[in-house]
């Protein structure tokens, strides 16, 4: 397979060009020969133009590449290694949703042939692959795993915004179906990763290391959080202690915080399901979510708090929230939890704008029904930083004194800032 698609006598397919998709995509296509597949017809003629939907590349790395983009599924019967990289969300409540990877399935299952390779990037859980998407793929086809065709497991490992560690920057995680199958799937990858390859001992494997990935991140931030509550009871600085206790050299540096967007709010539930199925209820995943997830409540209710302390009436008070983003410097608005915040103060009637320098307006008037205001004004009671846009970063307290009332109050959601007693009431987590 691997020689065949060096000398492009075959091709590679990425189904689902998003985040993971595109730039996988444009990495393989500087050395072979690649068909893009997206269901959104509108974003595949951006992408022929030379434009990321996503707006994480630049026009330039478009350039120069052996790439066709195309919303039909027919042409995915030109290539002959398939790589499947579409979104693996939760449900409302928080339930693994299959249908994109199931969908993708059934979808390169009708163009499979014999020879071909299957490779899943999309996140999900341990046996995910072989027990769910396997047999799709082989009843649509009519074709047989290891005498017909062969899958792996390659998880991805993108991450939003980040400049510094780019899709071939990241050492790969590979697996496949058998020893022939994990040998070609690592040259393939190989021949555009530059950071490494690691080849994982079976497809489960792959599969539970990328799932406990961000489950692990997760926990620590959810004892973060835990931490920050504590702390602001007792009425000392969290960032104060954790700057004193990672003086010790084994003391892991995380920090409190909204966990939200596609992977660390999201992942864990994956794993919480297939351990359910297995017949055990994690204890410590979920009570980290709980967590996590009950931070949006607590930090509306901490500012109603401080409000009335301050005299003032919630339902009569004017909030700027600063960035829904899910994370700095994006323009991705999926699962963000600063949205929950939203919801939280609107829930004591708290008049609320919001405004954010990447976020597309219409994306969040379409997403959340909220409004991104045009115009920041000057008479807000409350300042919530929620997100630490670069942009947001040489913000100091005569700016916000500037937008403010009298006695107001900053709450510093990502610990941008440094405490002031210069008109204003600082908080963070």
């Amino acid at each position: 397979m691997y020689q065949e698609l060096t000398e492009k006598k075959k091709k590679i397919s990425v189904i689902g060009l998003g985040y993971v998709g595109l730039p996988l995509a444009l990495a393989f296509a500087e050395k072979f020969s690649v068909v893009g597949f997206d269901i959104n017809a509108q974003r595949v003629e951006m992408m022929k133009n030379g434009v990321d939907p996503s707006n994480e590349l630049e026009g330039h790395e478009f350039e120069n590449k052996d790439i066709t983009y195309t919303a039909d599924p027919k042409d995915l019967a030109e290539a002959h290694f398939h790589i499947v990289a579409v979104p693996t969300p939760v449900d409302e409540h928080k339930v693994p949703n299959l249908g994109p990877v199931l969908s993708a399935s059934k979808m390169v299952g009708e163009i499979l042939k014999k020879g071909d390779y299957v490779i899943y990037e999309s996140t999900v859980y341990p046996g995910c692959t072989e027990e769910d998407c396997l047999p799709i793929l082989e009843e649509k086809s009519g074709l047989k795993l290891g005498q017909d065709f062969k899958i792996g497991y390659s998880p991805e490992r993108i991450n939003p915004g980040d400049k510094e560690h780019t899709i071939t920057k990241i050492l790969k995680i590979v697996s496949g179906s058998d020893e022939e199958s994990l040998k070609e799937i690592s040259k393939t990858y190989g021949a555009i990763i530059t950071a490494g390859i690691h080849e994982a001992s079976t497809i489960k494997v792959a599969e539970a290391a990328k799932v406990i990935e961000n489950t692990q991140r997760d926990i620590n931030i959810s004892l973060m959080n835990e931490l920050a509550i504590i702390f602001d009871k007792i009425g000392i600085d969290t960032h104060d202690v954790l700057k004193a206790a990672g003086t010790k050299w084994n003391f892991l540096k995380f920090y409190p915080g909204l966990v939200g967007g596609h992977c660390i709010g999201v992942d864990p539930y994956y794993l919480v399901h297939k351990s359910k199925q297995m017949g055990y209820d994690p204890q410590v995943i979920l009570s980290g979510r709980r967590i996590n997830d009950g931070m949006p409540a607590f930090i509306a209710k901490k500012l109603v708090q401080m409000l009335i302390k301050k005299g003032k009436s919630p339902q009569d008070a004017k909030i700027l929230l600063m960035g829904i983003t899910f994370k700095e410097n994006v323009s991705d608005i999926r699962n963000s939890k600063v949205v929950d915040v939203v919801k939280e103060l609107m829930q004591y009637a708290v008049n609320v704008h919001v405004s954010d320098p990447y976020a597309s307006p219409n994306e969040v008037a379409h997403e959340y029904n909220l409004t991104l205001v045009d115009k920041i004004s000057n008479d807000y009671d409350a300042v919530i930083v929620a997100v630490s846009h670069d942009k947001y970063k040489n913000l100091d307290t005569s700016y916000f004194k500037s937008i403010t009332k009298e006695d107001a109050i900053l709450m510093d959601l990502k610990g941008i800032y440094e405490s002031s007693n210069n008109g204003l009431e600082y908080w963070r987590l």
